[in-house]
């Protein structure tokens, strides 16, 4: 029962909005992503998506994204990316999910999870660029990714490992949060392009960060434990 990250899909299978604009190696990047993923992906497994999944604007024009995710093995638990303008309320994504049978899927949204002992939980961040100009919405989102861990301790106990999933790269103020608690990993995604240069891959005060834009992992899933 391993666990995986990739992030930044930026599925468009509904509204034809390629990505090799972007570059090359944008090139059919969702069969690289599909061929990486079963190479390394049991059905006992998980993966973990940190944002930007869709292109689509309405949740109704998913199906054809996520019946794409549904077919691949194992669980999946998707957070909230800037670009997931889809997203809507948490029982009518689930309810989604239900209609259509993408019964592998859900959502990591004010909530956590337990998987092989380890704590999943996360909040999609905010933009450093953005923190000084928009306090608001920077404590709103430190507010959710403290309720989130919060949730998974009080479920799980105090002694499992956490795993945290946010969407922009996580800045001072959220990794004080973060090391309050136990957490090991923390998955991140967002940057693409030469903002890969400014990527936060190391560990610092105990906890390894990860950057899992596709892009940046040449379209290959990251196994985190």
């Amino acid at each position: 029962m391993n666990i995986f990250a990739i992030s930044d899909l930026h599925l468009s299978f509904s509204n034809n909005k390629p990505m090799e604009i972007f570059g090359d190696n944008w090139n059919k990047h969702t069969e690289k992503i599909r061929n990486n993923w079963k190479e390394q992906v049991r059905e006992d497994d998980l993966v973990v998506l940190p944002g930007d999944f869709s292109w689509a604007m309405r949740l109704k024009d998913t199906v054809s994204d996520f019946a794409y995710l549904a077919d691949l093995p194992g669980k999946k638990l998707l957070l909230k990316g800037n670009h997931d303008y889809w997203w809507t309320t948490l029982s009518s994504m689930r309810n989604f999910l239900k209609d259509n049978s993408f019964n592998n899927i859900d959502f990591i949204y004010n909530n956590s999870y337990l998987f092989n002992n380890y704590i999943i939980c996360g909040s999609r961040g905010w933009s450093a660029i953005d923190c000084a100009e928009n306090p608001k919405m920077l404590n709103r989102e430190k507010i959710r990714l403290e309720l989130s861990i919060k949730d998974g301790i009080d479920k799980y106990g105090t002694d499992k490992p956490i795993i945290a999933c946010m969407h922009y790269p996580p800045s001072v103020d959220f990794r004080k949060i973060l090391e309050k608690y136990n957490t090991k990993i923390v998955i991140y995604g967002h940057l693409h392009g030469d903002s890969h240069n400014y990527a936060l891959n190391e560990n610092i005060n105990g906890i390894a960060y990860k950057l899992t834009s596709c892009d940046y992992t040449d379209f290959k899933l990251i196994k985190l434990v």
